[in-house]
């Protein structure tokens, strides 16, 4: 093992430096294709309902990427990952993989007690939040300062999405009917929020991470927002899809 180092330094004069041009050109060409036909569509829409990008863009930039964030499981939980623009090593906390709906209310509560001096967010979907919503009275109990973003658009947005695009909106069992989630919170004690316009967004996010008690803020977003790119199931990656 003594020896390991020299033999590599060795070796390395044998190595020829690759600028691989050509790809890094078509991966900047792809890249600005997918920044206009995504990104900047998603996070700066000029009409229509607020899009999740859109919310999750300006939590980042309010917080300057220095929150502790937990996601639910959903449509939410891929764009909490690709647009809040985390400054915090291990700070996006979620269940991955997994698909544990309900996860991030709880898991909120855990990262809040390891890390009680940081901002901590929970973002969840309509459905995944009424999974654990009981949580509520916990967090209400124990005085838990947890920031509580609800994305809501009225349905199970990932399932919807996949009957959007591959079973021509044969919606089945999507549709979701949610309680007052402001009411539910200030049940348990715990000031809320809803917004439902853009002009309301900035200032429902000022006042949520202003607050130094439990906040819930609910969103009104898209009921038909998509997350994209994305590869159908059985596709390669050369056939990811931008709309």
């Amino acid at each position: 093992m003594a020896d390991a180092k020299p033999a590599l330094v060795q070796l390395l004069k044998y190595v020829k430096k690759q600028k691989h041009t050509e790809w890094v050109e078509e991966f900047h060409t792809c890249n600005g294709i997918e920044k206009t036909k995504i990104w900047d569509n998603d996070c700066n829409p000029k009409k229509g309902a607020i899009k999740m990008a859109e919310a999750v863009s300006r939590i980042s930039e309010a917080t300057k990427g220095n929150a502790l964030v937990v996601s639910d499981v959903g449509q939410h939980q891929m764009i909490v990952a690709r647009y809040f623009k985390f400054k915090i090593l291990n700070s996006f906390h979620s269940s991955g993989g997994m698909g544990t709906m309900g996860y991030g209310l709880p898991a909120a509560m855990g990262v809040k007690t390891a890390a009680p001096d940081k901002e901590v967010i929970s973002i969840s979907g309509d459905g995944g939040f009424q999974m654990n919503i009981q949580e509520l009275g916990t967090i209400a109990q124990e005085h838990m300062p947890i920031k509580i973003v609800i994305l809501n658009n009225g349905f199970l947005g990932m399932v919807r999405q996949w009957q959007e695009l591959f079973f021509n909106k044969r919606y089945s069992m999507v549709h979701m009917q949610s309680p007052d989630f402001i009411a539910v919170a200030k049940a348990y004690g715990i000031e809320g929020m809803k917004v439902k316009k853009r002009e309301e967004l900035a200032g429902g996010i000022s006042k949520m991470l202003q607050s130094k008690d439990p906040f819930v803020l609910e969103i009104s977003v898209e009921q038909e927002d998509n997350v994209f790119p994305m590869v159908e199931s059985g596709a390669s990656v050369a056939d990811v899809q931008l709309e």
